[in-house]
């Protein structure tokens, strides 16, 4: 697979690039020749959209609103400060890199001023908006259905996150009332596209950062030696949609956990640590040793700390920026939390 970082958001100016004209000199608004076609091919590709524009709020969301073009936009940022600042905020919000995100704009200014300030930021010139959707970084590999709606879950994320801002009590109460279900099951065939997808798009929560092909995924499914599991995460507001990804290497005295992550939109949920305690439970039944590998990144530190909550403990590490191997030895493997309820399909004590 290459190594070519796709983008995940793209990020749009209004003025004479959503629309010709501006709207605080009060002109007749008209979009952008094709601009609705791209925003919902974007939308079908699972892209995330979202705007960075100087103008008044209200008064500008109205207009999009008017242009039947609301629903596509996360996380708007329409005030009078930097687009550099905007974009910023659209990425926190979002938690994704800034390097996976785009930003379309007329003018040339705005445009060198994220370059200056965000390089790792794609700039497009509202005069090339029709070229978008061809462009190899707006191409995902594969489609999944978990793509088609990811727009849709992160509007269901920012309904959560408002809730839960608004909850007074501890935050485990708080997760009782969401009625979570996770489903861990193996890999199947309809499942590896997402599961390539995972290990391309996931980089704050994997503790390898390894990536896998959609071909190399399959052959991990058909491997004696292997177990590849995917975990789904459900609640009242909606789904998450396939969540986690498991890769473990079972030899028969020593299992080694090659590859774990998760979505980064279930940071809070404590996804990690239910999979590190199935797979410790599993371990425990088989009598075997349990390993887990660790690559640091520059932004990966969490899975360390997952890991390390978990009572893994260091027991070999190479130079810096090589694996840390870890392992834990079994001892005391806490139950799953009271506020998720646990389901396994198809698999058994060999996993």
């Amino acid at each position: 697979m290459g190594k070519e970082t796709k983008i995940k958001c793209v990020v749009w100016d209004l003025d004479n690039t959503l629309w010709h004209g501006i709207l605080a000199e009060n002109d007749t608004l008209v979009l952008r020749e094709n601009v609705v076609r791209v925003i919902k091919i974007l939308d079908e590709r699972g892209i995330l959209q979202s705007i960075a524009s100087r103008n008044t709020h209200e008064r500008a969301m109205e207009k999009v609103r008017a242009f039947g073009l609301e629903e596509y936009f996360l996380y708007p940022q329409i005030h009078w400060n930097s687009k550099v600042t905007s974009i910023e905020q659209i990425a926190q919000s979002l938690n994704i890199g800034i390097n996976t995100f785009a930003f379309v704009d007329d003018q040339p200014f705005e445009r060198d001023e994220v370059k200056f300030s965000l390089p790792e930021v794609l700039c497009i010139d509202a005069l090339e908006v029709d070229q978008i959707p061809a462009m190899s970084v707006m191409n995902p590999r594969f489609l999944t259905s978990d793509s088609r709606q990811r727009r849709i879950m992160y509007q269901s994320d920012i309904v959560r996150n408002q809730v839960e801002a608004d909850f007074a009590g501890p935050k485990e109460t708080f997760l009782s009332t969401l009625n979570m279900v996770i489903t861990i099951a193996p890999a199947g065939p309809e499942d590896l596209q997402r599961a390539e997808e995972l290990t391309v798009r996931t980089n704050q929560l994997n503790a390898t950062g390894y990536t896998y092909s959609y071909e190399e995924l399959d052959a991990f499914c058909h491997s004696d030696q292997h177990r590849l599991l995917i975990a789904s995460l459900d609640d009242k507001y909606g789904t998450y949609g396939k969540i986690g990804l498991v890769l473990l290497e079972t030899a028969a005295a020593t299992w080694t956990i090659k590859l774990l992550l998760m979505s980064c939109r279930v940071m809070s949920r404590g996804v990690g640590s239910i999979l590190i305690t199935y797979i410790r439970q599993e371990a425990k039944k088989n009598q075997v040793r349990l390993l887990a590998e660790f690559v640091p990144t520059d932004r990966n530190r969490m899975m360390y700390i997952t890991y390390k909550f978990a009572h893994f403990r260091e027991i070999e590490t190479d130079e810096p920026g090589d694996v840390t191997l870890l392992e834990n030895d079994l001892s005391t493997i806490p139950p799953f939390p009271d506020y998720i309820q646990v389901n396994f399909i198809g698999v058994n004590s060999r996993i």
